[in-house]
Protein backbone atom coordinates (compact mmCIF):
# COMPACT_ATOMS: atom_id res chain seq x y z
CA UNK A 1 0.00 0.00 0.00
CA UNK A 2 2.98 2.33 0.20
CA UNK A 3 5.20 1.13 -2.65
CA UNK A 4 2.79 1.29 -5.60
CA UNK A 5 0.33 4.09 -6.34
CA UNK A 6 -1.58 1.76 -8.67
CA UNK A 7 -1.76 -0.94 -6.00
CA UNK A 8 -2.99 1.58 -3.42
CA UNK A 9 -5.55 3.02 -5.85
CA UNK A 10 -6.86 -0.45 -6.70
CA UNK A 11 -7.08 -1.45 -3.04
CA UNK A 12 -8.96 1.72 -2.03
CA UNK A 13 -11.20 1.65 -5.11
CA UNK A 14 -12.23 -1.91 -4.27
CA UNK A 15 -13.13 -0.78 -0.73
CA UNK A 16 -15.17 2.09 -2.15
CA UNK A 17 -16.98 -0.39 -4.40
CA UNK A 18 -17.70 -2.98 -1.72
CA UNK A 19 -18.23 -0.70 1.30
CA UNK A 20 -20.44 2.07 -0.14
CA UNK A 21 -24.15 2.02 -0.85
CA UNK A 22 -23.88 2.02 -4.63
CA UNK A 23 -25.65 0.63 -7.68
CA UNK A 24 -22.58 -1.14 -9.05
CA UNK A 25 -19.81 1.46 -9.00
CA UNK A 26 -18.28 3.62 -6.26
CA UNK A 27 -19.11 6.70 -8.33
CA UNK A 28 -22.80 6.00 -7.61
CA UNK A 29 -22.13 6.98 -3.99
CA UNK A 30 -19.08 9.27 -4.24
CA UNK A 31 -17.77 11.53 -6.98
CA UNK A 32 -14.68 10.47 -8.92
CA UNK A 33 -12.90 13.53 -7.55
CA UNK A 34 -13.75 12.53 -3.98
CA UNK A 35 -12.40 9.01 -4.54
CA UNK A 36 -9.21 10.35 -6.16
CA UNK A 37 -8.76 12.91 -3.36
CA UNK A 38 -9.02 10.10 -0.82
CA UNK A 39 -6.50 7.95 -2.66
CA UNK A 40 -4.09 10.89 -2.93
CA UNK A 41 -4.31 11.60 0.80
CA UNK A 42 -3.21 8.05 1.53
CA UNK A 43 -0.52 8.11 -1.18
CA UNK A 44 1.03 11.47 -0.31
CA UNK A 45 1.19 10.68 3.40
CA UNK A 46 2.24 7.04 2.89
CA UNK A 47 -0.45 6.07 5.39
CA UNK A 48 -2.30 3.27 3.56
CA UNK A 49 -0.74 0.46 5.58
CA UNK A 50 -1.03 2.21 8.95
CA UNK A 51 -4.68 3.11 8.25
CA UNK A 52 -5.50 -0.51 7.44
CA UNK A 53 -3.80 -1.67 10.63
CA UNK A 54 -6.61 -0.22 12.73
CA UNK A 55 -9.03 -2.75 11.23
CA UNK A 56 -6.66 -5.65 11.91
CA UNK A 57 -6.05 -4.58 15.51
CA UNK A 58 -9.74 -4.01 16.28
CA UNK A 59 -10.70 -7.61 15.47
CA UNK A 60 -9.04 -8.79 18.70
CA UNK A 61 -11.37 -6.62 20.80
CA UNK A 62 -14.57 -7.99 19.25
CA UNK A 63 -14.51 -11.27 21.16
CA UNK A 64 -13.33 -9.75 24.46
CA UNK A 65 -16.09 -10.60 26.96
CA UNK A 66 -14.52 -8.27 29.56
CA UNK A 67 -14.92 -5.20 27.36
CA UNK A 68 -17.95 -3.13 28.39
CA UNK A 69 -18.88 0.51 27.92
CA UNK A 70 -21.27 2.04 30.42
CA UNK A 71 -21.49 5.53 28.93
CA UNK A 72 -24.59 6.52 26.96
CA UNK A 73 -24.22 5.29 23.38
CA UNK A 74 -26.01 5.92 20.13
CA UNK A 75 -26.05 3.55 17.17
CA UNK A 76 -27.05 4.29 13.60
CA UNK A 77 -26.94 1.33 11.25
CA UNK A 78 -26.44 1.79 7.54
CA UNK A 79 -27.64 -0.89 5.09
CA UNK A 80 -24.32 -1.30 3.26
CA UNK A 81 -22.06 -1.25 6.32
CA UNK A 82 -19.43 -3.99 6.07
CA UNK A 83 -20.38 -5.53 9.40
CA UNK A 84 -23.71 -4.71 10.97
CA UNK A 85 -23.94 -5.65 14.62
CA UNK A 86 -27.34 -6.87 15.74
CA UNK A 87 -28.65 -4.87 18.69
CA UNK A 88 -28.44 -7.92 20.97
CA UNK A 89 -24.71 -8.22 20.20
CA UNK A 90 -24.12 -4.49 20.68
CA UNK A 91 -25.88 -4.60 24.06
CA UNK A 92 -23.31 -7.12 25.34
CA UNK A 93 -20.63 -4.42 25.13
CA UNK A 94 -22.59 -1.15 25.16
CA UNK A 95 -24.56 -1.28 28.42
CA UNK A 96 -26.42 2.02 28.00
CA UNK A 97 -27.74 2.33 24.42
CA UNK A 98 -29.98 5.39 24.41
CA UNK A 99 -30.43 5.71 20.64
CA UNK A 100 -30.70 3.10 17.89
CA UNK A 101 -31.84 3.70 14.32
CA UNK A 102 -31.67 1.77 11.05
CA UNK A 103 -31.21 4.19 8.15
CA UNK A 104 -32.41 3.76 4.57
CA UNK A 105 -29.14 4.55 2.77
CA UNK A 106 -25.42 4.56 3.38
CA UNK A 107 -22.48 2.28 3.87
CA UNK A 108 -19.22 2.11 5.77
CA UNK A 109 -18.36 5.69 4.81
CA UNK A 110 -21.78 7.05 5.81
CA UNK A 111 -20.58 10.51 6.85
CA UNK A 112 -18.89 10.88 3.49
CA UNK A 113 -21.48 9.36 1.17
CA UNK A 114 -24.65 10.43 3.02
CA UNK A 115 -23.65 13.53 5.02
CA UNK A 116 -27.20 14.83 5.52
CA UNK A 117 -28.42 11.51 6.91
CA UNK A 118 -25.33 11.24 9.10
CA UNK A 119 -25.83 14.74 10.54
CA UNK A 120 -29.51 14.01 11.22
CA UNK A 121 -28.49 10.82 13.04
CA UNK A 122 -25.92 12.63 15.21
CA UNK A 123 -28.46 15.34 16.05
CA UNK A 124 -31.17 12.80 16.87
CA UNK A 125 -28.82 10.85 19.09
CA UNK A 126 -27.59 13.85 21.05
CA UNK A 127 -31.14 15.23 21.39
CA UNK A 128 -31.90 12.13 23.47
CA UNK A 129 -28.84 12.79 25.65
CA UNK A 130 -29.69 16.39 26.58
Amino acid sequence: LVDSPVGLAAWIYEKMWSWTDNAGAPEDALSSDAVLDNIMLYWLTASGASAARMYWESFAAIGNADLTVNLPAGISTFPREITKAPRKWAERILKNIVYWNDTDRGGHFAAWEQPAIFVDEVRSCFAVMR
